[in-house]
């Protein structure tokens, strides 16, 4: 069943589909499915809490290593000889030997990156779906809508409910790309592939300054249309906007060349990467002018980050295997509402307690090896969660 609407140009539509209710067999087999999937992500949980607490720990002892062994330089401009094969610390302004170019827009800039970002505009599909229980059936309501909007990406009409009224072009005329300099130095020292992949923070180019390119671009704001009539834009009709990081040189437009701060291996005149002992690669730069201390707790922050998000991740995907594994009994008493909602309870409330046992343990023995004592506390910690569980049990009755 379907209903039609068009408000403005948001159209929408809403299709109802119903299916038997599934009897107790087929909702056992489900479960059985499920608790496959929840047998590997509960595994994987063990590798990436295991394998994390190892990285974070090599990656601290390889910032500490580091720490004690990078040299400030006095000059960028000279290169000595005496400090072939150290960890160096450096703070300069960017330089290019090139421009980078578009000639399709006629558009110059002495940058690191330049990034030419196409938009097309197209039909969007949205959908928001419902599910209730009628007449002994599952009937699913689904509202489409749709609406015009500038996407950096093809969307493929085809795979739309309805495709009628609603159709995209397949391909754009023009494409995105992102030019990068071959040459890129602070002050007499050239910086690797992976130091310069590292200076990301894009800055939109202001197009005020420039001229309409060809007779079928206009210049609005700052975008190129394609399009004989930006204000009123039609599915296929196309914007380019542009994007800088790491300004290389003095502009008139945008201002001075901006500064990085850069800590790597000298090797000539060549900065790469530096290999700890710990077996870890420290190849680090920041914008901006920083001290040897202020980059190093930086990278400390940043591992600090990096090292709890993964183990949320981590106990996230232990606590979904749990309450997938045990998804059965909940299934298996889904014909009792009461007994069925105590059960679901129970199950998460399991799922909690177990995820964080074993999640705690896991990290404990990721310690073992570099730091014994932190790790006998933790595997002392991972017990509290089933102590307080075991305490909420209420002891039997005297005979």
């Amino acid at each position: 069943f379907q209903q039609f609407s068009d408000t403005g140009s948001r159209k929408e539509h809403v299709k109802i589909t119903s299916e038997p209710k599934p009897g107790f067999l087929e909702r056992l087999s489900e479960t059985s499915a499920g608790m496959l999937i929840g047998l590997v992500t509960f595994l994987l949980a063990f590798y990436l809490l295991f394998t994390n607490e190892g990285r974070a720990l090599r990656t601290a002892k390889s910032l500490e290593e580091g720490l004690s062994l990078v040299l400030p330089l006095d000059s960028i401009h000279s290169i000595s000889q005496q400090n072939e094969g150290r960890l160096v610390h450096l703070a300069g302004a960017l330089s290019t030997s090139k421009p980078l170019f578009d000639p399709s827009y006629g558009l110059s800039i002495h940058a690191v990156k330049l990034k030419r970002k196409v938009e097309m505009y197209q039909w969007v599909e949205y959908e928001d779906s419902k599910e209730y229980e009628e007449n002994g059936e599952i009937k699913k309501e689904t509202k489409y809508s749709y609406d015009t909007e500038w996407k950096s990406e093809v969307v493929n009409s085809r795979n739309f409910d309805r495709e009628i009224g609603h159709k995209n072009p397949s391909a754009m005329a023009v494409e995105s790309f992102t030019a990068v300099s071959s040459n890129v130095q602070v002050g007499s020292f050239v910086l690797s592939k992976g130091l310069v992949d590292k200076i990301d923070d894009f800055k939109q180019l202001s197009l005020s300054h420039l001229e309409d390119p060809h007779a079928d671009v206009t210049r609005g704001g700052d975008y190129f249309y394609h399009s004989d009539n930006p204000r009123r834009p039609e599915v296929g009709d196309l914007r380019v906007s542009f994007f800088y990081a790491g300004l290389s040189g003095d502009d008139p437009h945008l201002g001075s060349a901006d500064k990085v701060t850069v800590i790597a291996r000298q090797r000539g005149d060549q900065l790469i990467p530096y290999h700890t002992k710990s077996g870890d690669v420290l190849e680090i730069l920041y914008p901006g002018d920083l001290s040897v201390e202020e980059v190093f707790q930086k990278e400390h922050e940043s591992n600090t980050m990096k090292t709890w998000a993964l183990r949320a991740a981590g106990w996230l995907s232990m606590f979904v295997g749990i309450s997938l594994m045990t998804r059965i009994f909940y299934t298996l008493v889904d014909w009792f509402p009461v007994v069925r909602d105590l059960v679901n309870v129970g199950l998460k409330v399991f799922a909690v307690c177990v995820a964080s046992s074993l999640s705690l343990l896991t990290i404990s023995v990721g310690w073992l090896f570099y730091r014994p004592l932190w790790a006998l506390l933790l595997a002392l910690l991972s017990l509290v969660p089933i102590v307080v569980a075991r305490s909420r049990v209420p002891p039997k009755k005297q005979q």
